[in-house]
Formats: C-alpha cells, structure tokens, sequence
C-alpha cells in the first residue's frame, strides 16, 4: 500500500486549470482499482492519494499519468507502508 503526497510547487490559479484533468485521472484509476481514497490537503498546498499498488514501479508509472506530474505543477513524495489495523467493514475494500 502506498500514499502519495503532492505538494503544490505552482499557484491555485495553475492548479485550477489542471483540475479536470487531474480529476479525470483519478477517476480513470479509481475504475481500475489503484486508489482507494483520495483529496486535498487542507489548508489547500497539495493532496493525498493512497494507491493499492504491488510495488514502487507500478506506483511510479500511475503518477507518471497525472496531469499534475506531467505539467511539473505537484512535487509527489510517495510512502510505502503496510497496514496492519483498519477498520473491519473496510477491510474488503482497502485490501482487496
């Protein structure tokens, strides 16, 4: 499992015109199973995805398809952890 961290390196008003596009990307790989939940960081300076991936590769090439990354207006850290408690009812959706 891991969780992504953008970091907004452009204005709101650079980010805004990304957005679309941003979220059609997201949906695009909710669809496919990769992310299980996703937003913005609050205050608004970036967001937060976390991605079901079997490896950093696999994460790697999912970020690179972000209009986001793609048009350099977020930085990504990327955290790899592996969950050990959650809450039961979403136990079938996160670790499916």
């Amino acid at each position: 499992m891991f969780i992504a961290i953008l970091t907004y390196k452009k204005p709101l008003s650079e980010v805004d015109k990304f957005l679309a596009a941003h979220r059609e990307y997201l949906a695009e790989h909710y669809a496919a199973g990769d992310f299980i939940v996703s937003g913005p960081q609050t205050p608004r300076i970036g967001g937060v995805i976390m991605i079901k991936a079997d490896n950093r590769a696999a994460v790697d090439f999912i970020i690179a398809q972000d209009p986001f990354n793609i048009n350099e207006i977020a930085d990504y850290q990327i955290v790899e952890f592996t969950p050990t408690m959650f809450v039961e009812s979403s136990r079938s959706n996160i670790l499916k």
